[in-house]
């Protein structure tokens, strides 16, 4: 338990950015499932435009720290190669 006003405020400080990390993982995911159901259904067209309305936020999430920029970079190149091979 945070015993010094220091830790105290470091444990409510830890639990609005984990709600905030959270959503904008959340956000993140909601766009990639977007893309995933595209593809799936078929829709080259649907799935270029979902592809590059979460190209945005992936690379958001890199620069806030939510995933590694090589996740984020592997993530983005398969997706747009798998839309690309779309016919």
């Amino acid at each position: 338990m945070a015993n010094s006003p220091q830790s105290k405020k470091r444990a409510r400080q830890n639990v609005r950015r984990q709600a905030v990390n959270k959503a904008r993982r959340s956000r993140i995911r909601t766009h990639l499932r977007k893309v995933e159901n595209a593809i799936t259904s078929g829709d080259k067209d649907a799935a270029q435009e979902e592809l590059r309305a979460m190209q945005p936020e992936l690379m958001r999430g890199v620069t806030k720290g939510i995933y590694h920029k090589n996740t984020a970079a592997r993530r983005l190149s398969r997706l747009a190669s798998r839309v690309k091979a779309m016919t």
